[in-house]
């Protein structure tokens, strides 16, 4: 499996000859690398319906003939709106894309679309990722604050990889994340949503410093940059 990180939150799952694409923001975001014309990709993974997580789902899903999953009311508005193609789904549910499940989990925050005419419409809940392939399983939080129920969460997945918000001001910061390292025991944890722009500047080095000390690995990933990860025998 090839995850690549391309900046903010946006992450790129490439397993079996199959890709899906997780919030690509890559017009917006100053630090991205990728243009979204390099994107190749068979799905887009919506958390929530901010412009900094939808914001190149409509070119991408066009030039690629992707699908796009997301909330029911998001998934409508992209059918509807974009003529996109489109699976709806909501939280606690799992969609089996043949070669990978994913299973939309809660997140705390907000959704809304800002439309051009200055109106603000409801997205839907916003969500978080569990997606497993390969027999590895990665959790993208989404957009969230630190809630208790991370620990469940936890619980009940054996985590690998889990993709966690640092940034503060809309989301957890690194002391909150820190906790949701722990609470989802994830055996590796990268940092996202940090340093896009100057509200969410965040020390992404000293924060995976920090979950060393709590016994954790972490990783910093820099805008493009991939890896391969295989299960462990």
């Amino acid at each position: 499996m090839q995850i690549t990180y391309h900046g903010h939150s946006c992450v790129q799952i490439v397993t079996k000859g199959k890709s899906l694409l997780i919030d690509p923001f890559l017009r917006g975001n100053p630090i991205a690398v990728t243009k979204p014309e390099d994107i190749q990709t068979d799905y887009i993974l919506l958390t929530h319906a901010h412009t900094d997580h939808i914001l190149d789902a409509e070119p991408i899903a066009r030039a690629n003939d992707a699908t796009v999953v997301a909330t029911f009311e998001l998934a409508m508005y992209m059918s509807s709106r974009k003529q996109l193609k489109t699976i709806d789904m909501n939280i606690g549910g799992t969609v089996d894309l043949g070669f990978a499940k994913a299973k939309m989990i809660q997140a705390f925050h907000s959704s809304g679309i800002f439309l051009e005419e200055g109106q603000i419409i409801y997205g839907g809940m916003p969500a978080g990722y569990i997606i497993q392939a390969e027999g590895l399983t990665i959790l993208h939080a989404g957009d969230t604050a630190l809630f208790s129920d991370m620990k469940m969460i936890g619980d009940r997945h054996p985590i690998d990889i889990a993709f966690l918000p640092i940034g503060d001001h809309y989301t957890m910061g690194p002391d909150d994340a820190l906790q949701a390292a722990e609470w989802f025991g994830a055996k590796l944890v990268i940092p996202v949503h940090y340093n896009s722009f100057p509200l969410i500047r965040q020390n992404a080095q000293d924060f995976v410093r920090r979950l060393e000390v709590q016994g954790q690995q972490g990783r910093v990933l820099a805008p493009g940059e991939k890896f391969e990860i295989t299960k462990e025998k």
